[in-house]
């Protein structure tokens, strides 16, 4: 095997064998945390859970793939739980936030027309879609969607995105090219999956902060009151909707 030896001292196989269950306990945490936290959406997501099934291939993270998959599964389910609870016990009072890089009010009400397209099944069709998987069970929450309906779906979701994508990853592994590339360029990989989440997350942070800084100066509203909240609270009805 050859490495890349992008950074010589660093064997990143090496690493990660050690780590183990710690690397696999840290992208659930992650994978929860995205889904559980309204500031879920900074961090990486589909990257992470293709990479994980990468790396669960070769050099391997200490557990079988299937394991792997049911753990990140089973935290992408526990996330959306969290999240939805938060939104049903504290209601439209969650909204009630001044703007800034970690929260935005376009991005409930993005949320909104979500839900508001595509009824239910938008908790599922929600984890393919990058912050509106954060803010979905929230709002789920605070619209007292039918809590069993909302964990049915939460669970078909949680596995195809976070099981189903990690397994894709895992036995994308099988592609002789993408097999040989992954054992010689390990370090490669790592790096630019760091790249990958790390970029992106930073842009959207400043930016956010950004516009709020601006429209702070400009005399504009920064902080949502709780009557701006309560609008953000979707009709229970909307849940019962079903895409043509």
């Amino acid at each position: 095997m050859v490495h890349a030896g992008l950074i010589p001292w660093l064997d990143p196989e090496n690493i990660i064998v050690s780590a183990g269950p710690w690397a696999l306990l840290v992208v659930c945490i992650i994978v929860f945390s995205e889904t559980g936290l309204l500031v879920g959406f900074l961090l990486p997501g589909d990257t992470l859970l293709v990479i994980t099934g990468l790396l669960a291939f070769h050099p391997g993270i200490g557990f079988d793939i299937w394991w792997v998959a049911l753990f990140i599964g089973l935290a992408a389910f526990l996330g959306g739980e969290v999240g939805y609870l938060i939104g049903h016990k504290a209601g439209p009072k969650i909204f009630e936030r001044k703007e800034s890089g970690l929260f935005s009010i376009e991005n409930v009400q993005r949320t909104n027309a979500f839900f508001e397209r595509f009824g239910a099944i938008a908790v599922v069709l929600a984890r393919f879609v990058p912050v509106v998987r954060t803010f979905a069970p929230v709002a789920a929450g605070v619209g007292h969607m039918n809590y069993r309906k909302y964990s049915l779906y939460n669970l078909i979701g949680a596995l195809l995105w976070g099981a189903g994508l990690t397994c894709f990853g895992f036995f994308l592994s099988y592609v002789p090219v993408i097999a040989e590339f992954v054992r010689d360029y390990i370090d490669l990989i790592l790096i630019a999956a760091v790249v990958v989440s790390v970029v992106p997350t930073a842009w959207h942070y400043l930016a956010s902060s950004r516009k709020a800084k601006r429209a702070a100066a400009a005399g504009g509203t920064t902080q949502t009151d709780a009557a701006a909240a309560s609008k953000l609270r979707l009709d229970a009805t909307t849940f019962d909707k079903h895409h043509d």
